[in-house]
């Protein structure tokens, strides 16, 4: 019988993986100083991160050690500057994911795609604040950003392109998780890490 409780393993691999996930997060973010990228990020960083988490799943065998990832992330995205905002995004979509990836018993890949999906919507909570605080986080972007930033990010996103934006984000985790695992495949179980 496996023991169902997190262990001093477990927390490692979580560690781990978060902070590699983070570091890739944190380069696709980088290309947000381009106005058009900032918006499509939704569909970059699924992509980009599909790597790290797929590999981070083929050491997730216990309940909870996605949600614990997930709330890291929003933790993280809040000391680096970001409102709280992240931190209810990505603990909602970590404990959903969670939980599809136990009905899979960590195995199936259907639910992994779906758990994936789910997962890579948590990043939006970055973006919120653009509809749910526009007026003094646009005066943000300006002070940072400039005017001219500020009236481009303006145009790109009146108020019904979140919706647009999640359902794109979901669309480019079921992406991120067949090229996630396809990378995997090719490479890391030829080497015996996954």
């Amino acid at each position: 019988m496996t023991n169902k409780k997190l262990q001093a393993k477990d927390l490692i691999h979580i560690g781990i993986f978060t902070a590699v996930y983070f570091v890739v997060f944190f380069a696709c973010g980088m290309l947000g100083y381009i106005p058009i990228l900032f918006i499509v990020l939704p569909v970059i960083v699924p992509i980009g991160t599909s790597i790290p988490f797929m590999l981070f799943l083929t050491k997730v065998k216990k309940f909870g050690m996605v949600t614990i990832m997930a709330i890291i992330l929003g933790l993280l995205m809040f000391a680096t500057g970001h409102t709280w905002l992240p931190i209810v995004t990505a603990t909602g979509c970590g404990l959903i994911a969670d939980i599809i990836f136990k009905a899979g018993e960590y195995k199936s890949f259907k639910h992994t795609v779906l758990g994936y999906a789910i997962f890579s919507v948590w990043p939006i909570g970055a973006m919120l604040p653009l509809w749910v605080m526009r007026e003094s986080y646009l005066e943000y972007i300006r002070v940072s950003m400039g005017q001219e930033y500020t009236n481009m990010i303006l145009s790109l996103t009146p108020n019904w392109s979140v919706f647009i934006l999640i359902g794109a984000a979901f669309i480019a985790g079921i992406i991120g998780a067949y090229f996630g695992k396809a990378v995997l495949k090719k490479h890391f179980e030829k080497a015996g890490i996954a």
